[in-house]
């Protein structure tokens, strides 16, 4: 995180759930209210292909995140993101407080035909349902020549795609690993005693 040119105490670290995205960064952003610590910046994503993202947002991990602009064209230099599957809605307190949307990364043009070749790249896209407006918020956005509810908050990867996963997709940590094969040795030495 120091190099992103946050201000961060030792040891910060950002790792927020979906909930968390949402109600407490976005509903505060579509609302024009402050958010301490304000470490997600803005940032027009469509100009930038995913692996240009380092020093632009903000990096914890190998997760980017920065808050953009909806917006109909999802064209890079290089390719475009492709939507998949579809919107999640996230819950906070049994409420309905966003919707996330999920995206691959595909190097090529704009998809007139499948030309288009999918990378590990993945982007969540968290969006505020129209519903949540306030009318405080409402007021103040109205007075704006900006139209805040229009704001998302986006999460990128780099997706660990590896054919090697077991088929269900779980991996084993390294302590299973190695408890598995503590069962392997004792499987040889029974054969051995027999």
């Amino acid at each position: 995180m120091g190099d992103n040119g946050f201000n961060m105490p030792p040891g910060f670290r950002f790792y927020p759930t979906d909930e968390e995205l949402v109600v407490h960064f976005l509903h505060r952003k579509a609302a024009l209210l402050p958010c301490h610590p304000d470490v997600i910046p803005d940032l027009d994503l469509y100009p930038y292909d995913p692996w240009d993202l380092h020093g632009k947002a903000m990096c914890e991990g190998s997760k980017w995140y920065f808050y953009s602009r909806r917006t109909q064209s999802r064209a890079t230099g290089s390719g475009y993101w492709q939507p998949m599957g579809i919107e999640e809605p996230i819950y906070s307190n049994g409420k309905r407080v966003g919707m996330k949307k999920c995206s691959a990364f595909y190097l090529g043009q704009q998809p007139s035909s499948d030309q288009g070749v999918k990378s590990n790249w993945i982007m969540q896209e968290y969006g505020l349902p129209d519903s949540t407006s306030s009318s405080r918020s409402s007021s103040r956005r109205r007075s704006s020549k900006v139209d805040y509810s229009k704001w998302v908050v986006c999460r990128v990867y780099e997706c660990n795609c590896d054919s090697d996963d077991d088929e269900d997709g779980t991996q084993l940590s390294s302590l299973d690993e190695v408890f598995l094969s503590l069962d392997d040795l004792d499987e040889i030495s029974l054969r051995n005693f027999a």
